[in-house]
């Protein structure tokens, strides 16, 4: 029998396994209330849920890992053909979560799928795999903008009026890309001109389209996040003060693993807001040490890069990468209150299925890169001695 052979970064590996130690604990901790709701007081069933999951999710981050990464950039174009089906089927049958059409509920086993995850994969993969094509001694072919451009626009705009921070955060990992992949600035200028249009007059005119996706929860988060707080809307910013209290009430070292008591007051921390329930049990020890994860995951990512000697692998880790970071910080500013809120689970702490089904698929691909990476390096050693 073969022996089980994690390949890649080995840091990174320990940075998934942490993660997931602590998500066991936090799920279990912040599941309490809703398992007396929805479960009868079996507080252990969301728990074995998202063990069972984590295990599944690092069979998927095993299997990934293994495959060399040249057959990603084969399936990112039908990858992101496959995501924009599914992102137009969740708008004409999906099932309506929080007034949004973001999920696809699969028939017989009644799991909801989210298709702007596979989206997110789909169009990292197809704008690193353009990038690397197109790339040229004195910078990014400007061909190549209509390959990026359009994708980036559909891909966004079909998340965007249910789904605003994935859709914000989405394009702006893509402009960064484009950005590192030397496209010229004069398009890049006029995208990020032509975008904040957009966006200041969707917003601006959400009274007005009150029945178009969920323009008017942004403005109304936004308004609550800047305005004076005599004039809030107490109804509206609930979640906010009661994860304020979190943050506060943790102090230092926090109350302990389980001793949380603002979990029977917020809404979703097992994921939205499931930082603040570590800062409430762990205090700001536990929560800078989540944070310096993320931030030594980033940097990890980046001695990989240095370490590729093809475009492709590079860009593809330098996105998956700043992905799963930015949605980190995105979910850690919501919980200190730094952010208007959004719903961006925390990256392998959260309680979900396809968020954790994706980010770890996207933890495989690094460390393929990773992988055949640290290979290269051995062989151009061996060459040189």
């Amino acid at each position: 029998m073969k022996k089980l052979s994690l390949r890649g970064d080995k840091v990174i590996w320990i940075i998934i396994l942490l993660l997931s130690m602590i998500s066991l604990l936090v799920v279990y901790s912040s599941t309490g209330t809703l398992a007396y709701k929805v479960k009868g007081g079996n507080t252990s069933y969301f728990f074995i849920k998202q063990l069972f999951l984590l295990g599944g999710c690092f069979c998927i981050m095993y299997v990934v890992h293994r495959i060399p990464h040249r057959f990603y950039s084969g399936f990112a174009n039908i990858t992101l053909i496959v995501s924009i089906g599914l992102l137009i089927l969740a708008k004409l049958i999906g099932t309506n979560l929080n007034d949004a059409s973001r999920w696809i509920t699969i028939p017989g086993i009644g799991f909801n799928f989210q298709p702007s995850e596979l989206a997110k994969l789909a169009l990292i993969l197809h704008v690193s795999r353009t990038l690397s094509r197109y790339q040229g001694k004195d910078g990014c072919k400007n061909e190549a903008f209509l390959h990026l451009i359009i994708p980036i626009g559909v891909v966004c705009g079909l998340i965007f009026l249910d789904d605003f921070s994935t859709s914000v955060l989405l394009g702006g990992i893509c402009y960064l890309l484009m950005f590192i992949g030397r496209v010229a600035k004069k398009y890049m200028l006029g995208t990020v001109g032509a975008v904040l249009i957009v966006l200041v007059l969707l917003i601006a005119a959400a009274p007005l389209l009150p029945s178009v996706g969920r323009i008017q929860t942004v403005r109304s988060r936004i308004e609550n996040f800047f305005g004076d707080e005599k004039n809030v809307n107490n109804s509206q910013n609930y979640q906010v003060e009661q994860s304020k209290i979190a943050v506060v009430s943790g102090g230092i070292i926090g109350k302990g693993p389980g001793n949380s008591t603002q979990r029977n007051f917020l809404p979703h921390p097992y994921s939205d807001f499931i930082y603040a329930i570590i800062l409430e049990e762990m205090g700001w020890t536990g929560g800078f040490s989540i944070l310096a994860f993320y931030l030594f995951l980033l940097y990890r990512g980046g001695l990989i890069v240095r370490k590729c000697t093809r475009t492709f692998p590079a860009f593809l880790v330098i996105g998956l990468t700043l992905s799963i970071v930015f949605q980190a910080l995105t979910n850690m500013a919501v919980s200190v209150n730094l952010i208007p809120v959004t719903g961006q689970p925390l990256p392998l702490v959260s309680m979900g299925g396809t968020s954790l089904i994706f980010t770890s698929a996207a933890f495989g691909m690094i460390l393929s890169v990773s992988n055949w990476a640290n290979e290269e390096e051995k062989r151009l050693n061996e060459a040189e001695n």
